[in-house]
């Protein structure tokens, strides 16, 4: 992914919340990423995957149906996704949870709210 360009990088956002999906579309458009595709929760994310190729997922961590932790443990555990970046954006900021998702393979990990130099920097 270092390689690519803002304009040429494909990432998954999953959010539930319309506003907080949207802010996070407007940071990133700001830093120059348009290729961005959204799902509302994690069923719906990991199901868009079977048809989409993306090189970066951020996601919420508390969601209806499927949260963000077990899409996180269900993204890993398949070996075509398994090595795609992953980043937890959530508002749960307690030392136990980013050790969990951590642990679980996410590769970086941002309490909210978000700014466009924080997500600049993570995607980094």
């Amino acid at each position: 992914m270092a390689n690519l360009t803002p304009d040429r990088i494909k990432i998954l956002l999953v959010e539930d919340s319309e506003f907080a999906r949207e802010v996070a579309r407007s940071h990133l458009n700001q830093l120059g990423f348009t290729r961005i595709f959204a799902a509302s929760d994690g069923m719906i994310a990991f199901e868009r995957l079977k048809k989409l190729t993306v090189d970066l997922i951020i996601t919420d961590w508390t969601m209806p149906r499927m949260d963000g932790l077990a899409f996180l443990r269900n993204v890993k555990k398949d070996p075509r996704l398994s090595g795609i970046p992953f980043i937890m954006l959530t508002a749960h900021g307690d030392k136990e949870k980013v050790i969990e998702a951590v642990k679980s393979g996410a590769s970086d990990y941002i309490v909210k709210p978000v700014t466009p130099e924080i997500l600049k920097e993570k995607i980094k």
